[in-house]
């Protein structure tokens, strides 16, 4: 098995909680804005109820992108870099071995008269 097959059996279900355009939307708001609440995340998209919001928060929580601290009757709600690492790092290397095709195809298609 190779070094690809074995992160994307570790990156799978990343990708899947990521999948949806709502939990990307919430990541993408934790990532830029850092610590928010459930109640700030509902205000900003009103179409979403606050329940559906909830339901996304499990999702990403369960796969371990976002992490939750409690204060007092608030939680805050952030993005664990750490869990998305793997996705990082398997993106690297799906970028160096496109790199290196591309360099082996100039390569090629300067020794071609």
């Amino acid at each position: 098995m190779s070094q690809l097959d074995v992160s994307i059996e570790a990156i799978a279900p990343l990708f899947a909680a990521l999948g949806d355009p709502t939990r990307a939307w919430i990541v993408g708001r934790l990532a830029r804005e850092g610590r928010l609440t459930i109640t700030d995340l509902s205000r900003a998209r009103p179409a979403i109820s606050r329940q559906a919001v909830t339901r996304h928060i499990s999702v990403l929580s369960d796969a371990g992108i976002i992490v939750a601290e409690r204060r007092g009757r608030e939680t805050r709600l952030a993005v664990n870099p750490v869990a998305l690492a793997p996705v990082r790092h398997w993106l690297d290397e799906i970028s160096a071995a496109w790199d290196d095709a591309l360099e082996r195809l100039a390569a090629h298609l300067e020794n071609v008269p």
